[in-house]
């Protein structure tokens, strides 16, 4: 499609010239930004509004909606997102390795810019942002293709952009979006390799299993996230059950929102009745195997249950009757997303975090902190489940590549 072959050029001229940028020109752009994406906050709520309107006509669900909505504090967040990645210390040109081979060589290994990344993400208007701040801060022009269902919002924030970017004097390639609607369009754009080098799908399962199973682009797979926490018999109760209800309502629609518990069976009747109580105050249904049902009224849980992320308020609750139970079972219907155990008992606690399969494993605390904010990585392009490059909460680092720079006296080989 000639669109998408436009887009790819201008994206590898723009990938060219930001390369010659300094850290310090860099830095000034994304500040220009913040302050853009401030200024036009009015703009970006209208904008916004009209997605909100269409997924309510739609009938999207609440979790659904609540990723589609910007507010006034989601827009401060963006912008200080964006103000974060100015402040962190630029990645390109750093030194990972130095050494003399026998061969007299000096050779150098540096990180340096990824050139061009695509990202297909669903729902998130604020992925636009942290998109652009991440790849720009990284060296690296981005192509968006966001979901329909977000598209006036993702507009709107990529011309705000655009428009700082390009009164800063920088060309306003180094975001685009692909505005399309047309599926076949994500089809083509999975096959640009002479033009992107790596692809970022971010949103649900369909859709990252799609790019995964059809990319000829190099993917990295930010997984869907079915996160666990594990309450042990040593828990301190009064304490576990705000970190239960933080990490399943805090937000409802986000990948690091628990979706599963798994409970010891030895304290069942001291968890469940408060448990229960606090999560129906947030208007959480309950679906337990058969020792919750015992214990308190809920819905039977069935094994599609255990392994689904909701993204609504419904949760699973699994009984067990050992840290080796419980790891057995997150093991097998985890995502690799977040997982988390509450105990007291530190040899249980140390075998959790050593044996789950997971980008991020918590000890005593909530699972939605699985995020670049909160890691400090300034914002993030998305939490990777895989272990090839990155895994877990990606930053600027995990947006670079490296080289050999290989300097001789006139050597040649013997």
């Amino acid at each position: 499609m000639k669109e998408l072959e436009t887009l790819g050029k201008q994206a590898i001229q723009a990938k060219y010239e930001l390369q010659k940028k300094t850290t310090e020109e860099k830095n000034h752009v994304l500040e220009e930004v913040a302050k853009e994406l401030l200024a036009k906050e009015q703009f970006l709520l209208e904008e916004n509004q009209k997605d909100i309107e269409l997924g309510i006509s739609n009938h999207m669900n609440p979790g659904l909606l609540d990723r589609l909505r910007l507010t006034k504090e989601r827009i401060a967040a963006m912008a200080e997102g964006i103000r974060q990645i100015a402040e962190l210390p630029d990645p390109v040109g750093e030194v990972l390795d130095r050494y003399t081979a026998e061969n007299g060589l000096q050779i150098v290994k540096k990180r340096v810019p990824m050139g061009v990344i695509g990202i297909i993400y669903e729902s998130r208007p604020n992925v636009t942002a942290d998109a652009f701040g991440l790849c720009f801060k990284s060296g690296s022009a981005v192509i968006l293709k966001g979901g329909s269902d977000a598209m006036n919002s993702n507009m709107a924030i990529t011309r705000v952009i655009q428009d700082a970017v390009e009164r800063c004097g920088v060309t306003p390639y180094v975001i685009q979006l692909i505005e399309s609607k047309d599926r076949q369009v994500v089809n083509e754009f999975m096959r640009m390799k002479e033009y992107v080098d790596l692809l970022i799908p971010r949103g649900g399962a369909g859709l990252i299993r799609n790019v995964v199973e059809n990319s000829l682009i190099p993917v990295i797979e930010t997984g869907t996230g079915n996160c666990h926490i594990f309450v042990d018999e040593s828990a301190d109760i009064e304490k576990a059950i705000p970190i239960i209800i933080n990490a399943k309502t805090q937000r409802i629609g986000v990948c690091n929102a628990c979706e599963s518990l798994v409970i010891h069976k030895n304290i069942l009747d001291k968890l469940m009745p408060p448990l229960a109580k606090a999560l129906k105050e947030k208007s959480v249904e309950i679906r337990g195997d058969q020792d919750i049902q015992q214990c308190i009224a809920c819905t039977p849980a069935t094994e599609e249950d255990y392994g689904t992320e909701y993204l609504d308020l419904i949760v699973s609750v699994k009984t067990v009757e050992s840290v080796d139970e419980a790891i057995a079972h997150i093991n097998q219907y985890s995502t690799r997303h977040s997982e988390a155990i509450l105990t007291n008992n530190m040899q249980n606690a140390e075998k959790f975090l050593n044996e789950v399969d997971a980008a991020c494993v918590y000890l005593n605390a909530s699972t939605r902190f699985t995020d670049g904010f909160e890691f400090g990585l300034g914002a993030e392009i998305g939490i990777s489940t895989q272990k090839l490059h990155a895994r877990g909460p990606m930053g600027l680092k995990e947006l670079t590549s490296y080289k050999y720079v290989l300097e001789g006296d006139w050597l040649v080989r013997k």
